[in-house]
């Protein structure tokens, strides 16, 4: 019999904060004393600590992850009707912003152990109106960069990573060098959304990139397209990261190998307890990459995925279903698909995951309460 659990969280961030409590409101508390709420010292002090955690030349920070996608495409001059290829598995966000740019998004089917973009679907979706591609690291787990790069240079394609749910994981080349994800294509991008790996308390983003040339494109589109106040050389847009995000995420960026380090440690334990879960499959790791861990995220067999989370909920554990839908399959992008189009790995995929709970603040008892409740259900 198993004993009945508290209260379980998806994501515990009071207690997270609780922990960093004196040095955050201290951090805030500074930023009010010098009232540079906009673009204050804060900010730049951010991105350079940011870009030095990842080994890349410029970190710009923006409003949040979904601009700091915007943005990027912004950078690149592309002109209406160009075409931007995207995995149908992944958050409204990354094709979003295509669209309202007056471009079109290529939906391709992803891989079923690893939900990343089909390095297949990309080839077979590539047209002479092809101008990005944009991996999404989906769940924590950088996407397998080095074939997509290639095929990238091969035709000329720039690359943007959808880095929003995997800042701090890495990517491991077949040569043995490991690269940050969000650092290897020609922009990335990411969100400080409060429950991401490195989040804060409200919304925020940053772009990265390797390149000087964009990333000055980049700051002055992010900033009005100017450089200089009231002399506008691009249209941009007004996206900045706030003083005090800015100011957290600089109390919180020591910790987030540790709290990365912890969410590795909660999907180890999954992995070994449910290894003989036989209604559910676990993910998949690629090459041995070591995922950051937004998400752990099983498949259900057998259309059991529906009366499983109610079971869970029966017994207080919260789950979450990242996404119900493809892409085109939402009555916003239908127009973007024809008719009877379909992806069959992005639609099983649809069906059949469901995400368990999974944060730093988790302790042993509530694992091993998660681990013995999934073990007992039965169809």
């Amino acid at each position: 019999m198993i004993k009945q659990h508290g209260k379980i969280q998806m994501v515990d961030l009071n207690s997270q904060h609780k922990k960093l409590e004196d040095g955050i409101m201290g951090a805030i508390r500074h930023v009010i004393e010098r009232s540079d709420f906009i673009k204050g010292k804060d900010v730049a002090e951010f991105e350079q600590n940011l870009a030095a955690y990842l080994h890349v030349d410029h970190v710009i920070g923006c409003a949040n992850g979904t601009d700091a996608l915007q943005i990027a495409l912004m950078a690149l001059d592309l002109q209406p009707g160009d075409e931007v290829i995207v995995p149908a598995f992944t958050y409204v966000a990354t094709a979003e912003v295509i669209a309202l740019l007056g471009l079109v998004p290529v939906m391709v089917d992803v891989e079923e152990e690893t939900f990343n973009i089909s390095l297949q679907g990309i080839r077979n979706a590539i047209t002479s109106r092809t101008r990005v591609i944009i991996p999404v690291h989906l769940f924590g787990q950088c996407s397998d960069m080095e074939p997509i790069m290639e095929l990238a240079n091969e035709h000329k394609l720039w690359i943007i990573e959808d880095n929003a749910q995997s800042l701090g994981a890495s990517y491991i080349f077949r040569n043995g060098s490991v690269k940050n994800a969000g650092t290897i294509g020609h922009i990335g991008c990411t969100s400080f959304f409060p429950t991401k790996n490195l989040g804060c308390m409200g919304d925020g983003g940053a772009l990265t990139t390797n390149d000087p040339g964009l990333a000055e494109k980049i700051r002055m589109i992010a900033n009005h397209g100017q450089q200089v106040k009231y002399y506008h050389k691009l249209v941009g847009c007004n996206s900045r990261l706030d003083t005090i995000q800015a100011a957290i995420l600089n109390v919180k960026l020591p910790h987030l190998d540790g709290y990365i380090e912890s969410r590795q440690k909660v999907a180890d334990f999954y992995q070994e307890k449910l290894k003989d879960f036989a209604c559910g499959v676990l993910p998949t790791n690629l090459r041995q990459t070591p995922p950051a861990y937004n998400q752990f995220t099983l498949k259900i067999k057998n259309g059991l995925r529906d009366q499983f989370r109610n079971y869970l909920s029966g017994m207080g554990i919260p789950t979450m279903i990242y996404y119900p839908l493809p892409l085109y399959k939402q009555e916003a992008f239908s127009k973007f698909a024809p008719d009877g189009f379909s992806l069959p790995v992005t639609e099983k995929l649809c069906g059949s995951v469901i995400s368990l709970p999974i944060h730093t603040e988790m302790n042993g008892e509530e694992l091993a309460y998660i681990a013995g409740t999934i073990l007992n259900f039965k169809e």
